[in-house]
């Protein structure tokens, strides 16, 4: 019995056509096995994530977005923890005197001593037949009236009310802080190290945190603790974040993305149940820590691998081979497929990927990116607490805290829906660009007209307002992603978060002074987000677009042209070939 083999595997050089084919008179080419072999190509992002297989592709992305649940216990839980409730001086002695007067002063909640001729509840008043005798400091201590949150926060545990009140936006700040050092250091790491290495070390470092937060007894030490617990959870978030994104290829990037976004908002409204259900701050955090302790299975072997798209730029021949390995496998139950061919040789062993800092130091354009998005995380985050307490800054009508709490976490919610259905069809700067336009026209309708506005109308604006600013946050995260080559992508990504951070310090800052000059605050975010605007169109677009992963590759990414059928060179405008 005779053997037939296809043209490409026939030995002959020249060999005959397919008897099947008639012949036609069209000019005959040289046929394939005539031409000589390409040279082997060097494997690629794209490859070594399809290397992976469909299945394993999937799993690992389930299993980099399921800490999103935990960690929204760790990093959206400050303002159960601070939440001050009304509360007075609590009675003296076991049988209160009838000339106190503080058994019938009101629960009224932010009543400080000379605002509005109101009493203070930081006070005692003594009264002698009906009249007010004196005043006096309160010493025996504080009564609350809890109605909304934890029973027992570190405001109502540690009394962190009057004289010690600046303690607590002092915690918040210095919660800010840390995620910023977080992002900005394991950033770093992650590109260096490798992302295994950076998310395994924050996870640790995050149950171990988390428990010494937990024990803590004094609010000093709580503070501290509040602090490397923000630095270590950023740091999981930032690395499973981009280890997520290097996991998908780009039809899947924007859907994986929101899935996440949506699994850390569901994780948010879970935050609310526990905490109602608790009562207990110790409890509240122990809930979002002790299960990260289960993450710390990603660093047994063969669970949870490095980022392949890392791993193509370390060039780590052990690394490598396992995904060889995996390949031949495959290869046995399915058809054979050359393009993985490349990924059975092996190259030399390194420990880092290589970056030329002189060469980073003059990619004008992936610094101009870096700024360009920075500049509209920082506005987005900060101007969100703006339309947050929009309602008890100017008109001086506090909402519920749950009403309040519900409509930012809706807000974030509904934000990422929006991202999925308009940013594959839009693209990522479009609606960047629409969302930054919303914030800034919003602030500018409550700050010019809230003396002829109902409180329906401000309602409507501040959720329009809160709505956009959290789309903008969330894609200018995403974005920077996209854009930003492999070898600094933590680095880059990082850096954006982490200004998104200074932004999310207004929060705290504000309420350290008492919300004193927010007028001012809020038409400076204005001011700054239609500058923001103007700045968006200088990014570039990576709608279906490959991640880059060098420099060089980085530097591709420009700014399309503001015309179609013509070639943008505006000097301040125009970003240099790379290649010539």
């Amino acid at each position: 019995m005779t053997s037939t083999s296809s043209p490409l595997a026939s030995p002959s050089p020249c060999p005959p056509p397919p008897p099947s084919l008639p012949s036609s008179p069209t000019p005959s080419s040289p046929a394939p096995s005539a031409l000589p072999l390409p040279p082997s190509l060097p494997p690629t992002g794209e490859v070594m994530v399809l290397a992976l297989g469909r299945k394993k592709q999937r799993l690992l992305i389930a299993l980099s977005i399921l800490p999103n649940l935990f960690l929204a216990f760790l990093l959206s839980s400050d303002p159960l923890l601070t939440l001050a409730s009304p509360h007075h001086c609590r009675l003296p002695g076991p049988s209160p005197s009838p000339q106190v007067l503080n058994a019938s002063l009101p629960w009224e909640k932010g009543v400080r001593q000379g605002e509005g001729g109101g009493l203070s509840q930081c006070k005692q008043y003594l009264t002698v037949n009906g009249t007010q005798a004196g005043v006096v400091d309160c010493e025996a201590g504080w009564d609350y009236n809890v109605t909304e949150g934890l029973k027992n926060n570190i405001v109502t545990e540690w009394d962190l009310v009057c004289g010690q009140y600046w303690l607590v936006p002092l915690e918040e700040v210095c919660f800010i802080l840390g995620a910023l050092v977080g992002f900005l250091g394991f950033g770093f790491t992650a590109d260096r190290l490798g992302r295994l290495k950076a998310l395994l070390s924050s996870l640790a470092l995050s149950v171990v945190f988390g428990v010494l937060v937990c024990v803590s007894p004094s609010p000093a030490i709580f503070i501290v603790m509040r602090f490397c617990l923000a630095t270590a959870s950023a740091g999981v978030y930032l690395t499973l974040y981009i280890t997520r994104l290097e996991l998908c290829d780009p039809s899947l990037r924007l859907l994986v993305t929101v899935v996440a976004g949506l699994t850390t908002f569901v994780g948010e409204l879970m935050l609310l149940g526990v905490a109602l259900g608790c009562q207990s701050w110790r409890g509240l955090l122990g809930t979002g820590a002790a299960p990260l302790t289960l993450f710390l299975s990603y660093g047994i072997p063969g669970v949870f691998p490095e980022s392949p798209r890392w791993l193509l730029l370390s060039e780590r021949s052990g690394d490598m081979s396992s995904f060889s390995e995996r390949r031949e496998r495959d290869r046995e139950r399915e058809r054979d497929d050359e393009s993985f061919t490349e990924l059975e040789s092996e190259p030399p062993s390194s420990t880092r990927p290589h970056l030329s800092f002189h060469e980073l130091f003059h990619s004008r354009n992936i610094w101009k990116n870096i700024c360009v998005l920075g500049f509209t995380s920082f506005i987005s985050h900060g101007i969100s607490h703006c339309y947050s307490s929009f309602r008890g800054d100017v008109r001086g009508t506090t909402p519920s805290f749950y009403w309040t709490y519900l409509l930012s976490v809706c807000a974030g919610g509904g934000a990422w829906l929006l991202l999925w259905a308009t940013v594959n069809r839009c693209g990522r700067r479009g609606i960047l660009l629409l969302a930054m336009t919303l914030t800034g026209l919003a602030s500018l309708i409550l700050l010019g007209l809230m003396e002829y506005l109902s409180e329906s109308a401000i309602t409507v604006f501040s959720v329009m307002g809160l709505f956009a600013s959290q789309a903008a946050a969330h894609l200018c995260i995403f974005f920077t992603a996209e854009i930003m080559p492999t070898v600094i992508r933590g680095a880059g990504v990082g850096a954006v978060l982490a200004l998104g951070c200074v932004g999310r310090l207004s929060s705290p800052l504000m309420d350290l002074r008492n919300h004193y000059g927010y007028f001012l605050h809020h038409v400076v975010y204005s001011s700054l987000a239609l500058l923001a605007v103007l700045s968006i169109l200088l990014l570039p677009e990576s709608k279906r677009k490959p991640l880059p992963q060098t420099l060089a590759d980085g530097e591709q990414y420009r700014r399309p042209p503001l015309g179609r059928r013509r070639r943008d060179n505006v000097p301040l405008l125009a970003t240099p070939n790379p290649e010539t």
